[in-house]
């Protein structure tokens, strides 16, 4: 089998301008912090990538990252914040000041619309949404006629991002990873991306079982503390100071340039 161990240099120039990333994890666990943190770095070397749709299950530090930062130009999610923790602080101005477009989606239009790029057709039909104001807001999504009751029903649009990045507690070389007891959409989103990017807390010669396989992994990282400050249970625990001090200092595009500058470095 192929090894497919490269560098966070090299994984991170795997996404280009424009293009769909989707992230994998969920609110504050697990989340590829330290891939996005390289990605930021070089958008800070080379002003790339830029103007990319943000897709995430649920969004957390790391995308919150991503918009301050001034690289993302839509979000695709069902919710985008810090829990506890409060509001996505640069999510929350961009939004407000309608710097990046929110394009709405719900669990159901997410979980469909990954499912109809599983099975590879173009749309996943379902009766979310049917009787509420949500067409109205995208109406690209379109309703079908059950052909066997003749019932109506939404049809959510397949979704292909064209880069996911995961974070996985262990990986072997090739690909075949373990993301633990909490996988969120993470098996969904491996298998429809064009191109997937997996960071590992450890890499080890091999694994007696996978929740990611392989075949659908294009890139393996090896990424000690890779999540953090997010959790990644068992190994380490979500570091609440830091983010309570994330929320706490930023809150508009001045105070993120601080914050980036003093605490992450870059």
């Amino acid at each position: 089998m192929i090894d497919k161990r490269i560098t966070l240099a090299e994984a991170v120039k795997l996404v280009p301008s424009g293009c769909t990333l989707g992230i994998g994890g969920l609110t504050i666990y697990r989340r590829p912090v330290a891939f996005v943190r390289a990605l930021l770095a070089r958008n800070r070397q080379i002003g790339e990538p830029m103007g990319l749709t943000l897709l995430a299950f649920t969004a957390g530090l790391e995308s919150d990252l991503l918009v301050g930062a001034g690289m993302v130009a839509r979000v695709r999610t069902c919710y985008f914040g810090l829990e506890i923790f409060g509001l996505a602080p640069m999510f929350t101005y961009y939004a407000n000041q309608g710097l990046i477009e929110v394009i709405e989606e719900t669990e159901a239009s997410l979980a469909l619309g990954l499912r109809a790029r599983l099975a590879r057709i173009g749309f996943m039909p379902g009766r979310a949404w049917l009787g509420t104001d949500l067409p109205k807001l995208r109406p690209d999504v379109k309703t079908v006629i059950d052909p066997y009751t003749g019932e109506e029903l939404m049809a959510f649009p397949a979704i292909q991002p064209d880069v996911a990045v995961i974070h996985a507690l262990r990986a072997d070389p090739h690909g075949n990873a373990q993301i633990g007891g909490n996988i969120s959409a993470d098996p969904e989103l491996a298998v429809a991306s064009q191109l997937v990017i997996l960071t590992a807390e450890e890499i080890v010669p091999a694994l007696d079982r996978a929740d990611l396989v392989a075949p659908f992994i294009h890139a393996v990282v090896h990424t000690p503390r890779g999540a953090a400050p997010t959790s990644c249970h068992p190994l380490y625990p979500l570091d609440g100071s830091a983010l309570l001090a994330y929320a706490e200092q930023v809150s508009d595009p001045a105070s993120f340039e601080s914050y980036i500058t003093n605490t992450l470095a870059l």
